[in-house]
């Protein structure tokens, strides 16, 4: 029964968190863009050139949280142009997502060959280290698990409480939800519309590309091509998982963690008896089916993905 054994670490906690910390940023980034009405599909290429940008940033000799800081502008950056192309332009934000992804991934590549246009294997930098809490992560099973984690994972959990406190508690979050809920009426409260789905969008990716810095500078030290391996595609369907609620957001996420952490170690135990792709496509085939069923009584923002044009009922 060791691979039941497994699920009761404090290892594999610690990891599952570890995993979920990229994935929780980048879900707040999309989640705030969906209660705002925007559906953003270029997350995968917003987390790609936050994860590039942040760790450049630390390599050219920047401190690591300035290189978070870079991330998150670079999200911003790639998140106007998606913000001024589907909503004062109400283009398909399908197809503009799509765009987004491709374009921000192009740059980015093409950035590393010309920063690097010989090297074989990736610089590295020096990353986050992990940071005991003093007191808290002497508690036995929680203490590794929760309290022994890199500063970026600890920010990631403030932010969920952050998010869901805007969304839920200020005016400004009121707006917010209601520009993806009833625009009409927000408009009618002499807000603009526009401006708050732009905001939205842009500041649901500057998290997104927080989330891709995560991967350089925290979970790794270096940048590889394809490193965010659709987390970002991950992160959509984590949204629809947590009924567009932070808090069981942040729930699918360590979930999925969880499964990813679990598979690497199942891998172990079952050595070359069961093929490995088995193992890694595991957490995708539980998250699809944890979707299937959260999704089912999920209610998503009426105005999603419904352009607004001013003084249109």
């Amino acid at each position: 029964m060791a691979w039941l054994d497994i699920l009761f670490t404090a290892s594999l906690w610690a990891a599952a968190i570890r995993i979920a910390s990229p994935l929780i940023f980048a879900t707040l980034g999309e989640l705030i863009c969906e209660r705002a009405g925007v559906l953003n599909l270029g997350i995968e290429g917003i987390m790609t050139v936050g994860a590039f940008a942040g760790w450049l940033t630390v390599f050219m000799g920047g401190d690591l949280w300035f290189g978070v800081i870079v991330a998150a502008l670079a999200g911003a950056a790639f998140g106007f142009v998606h913000a001024v192309l589907t909503v004062p332009l109400g283009l398909s934000q399908h197809v503009t997502g799509i765009g987004i992804t491709l374009l921000a991934t192009s740059i980015t590549y093409y950035a590393y060959r010309l920063v690097f246009p010989e090297v074989t294997s990736p610089p590295k930098i020096e990353p986050f280290t992990p940071w005991a809490i003093p007191g808290l992560s002497d508690i036995p099973f929680f203490g590794e698990a929760l309290f022994r984690q890199t500063p970026l994972t600890y920010l990631a959990f403030i932010m969920v409480a952050a998010v869901a406190w805007f969304l839920y508690k200020t005016p400004g979050g009121l707006a917010l939800r209601m520009a993806g809920e009833n625009p009409a009426a927000v408009e009618a409260q002499g807000i603009d519309v526009i401006r708050v789905r732009m905001v939205a969008v842009m500041a649901g990716s500057a998290l997104m590309g927080i989330g891709g810095a995560f991967l350089t500078m925290s979970a790794f030290n270096s940048f590889y091509f394809d490193m965010v391996n659709g987390r970002g595609w991950i992160c959509i369907a984590l949204v629809v998982f947590g009924s567009w609620r932070p808090g069981k957001a942040l729930l699918g996420a360590i979930l999925f963690g969880a499964f990813d952490a679990y598979q690497l170690r199942l891998q172990q135990l079952a050595g070359a008896f069961v093929p490995y792709q088995v193992f890694l496509m595991l957490p995708y085939i539980l998250s699809i089916l944890a979707l299937i069923v959260m999704s089912r009584r999920a209610a998503y923002p009426r105005a999603l993905m419904v352009p607004y044009r001013k003084g249109e009922r």
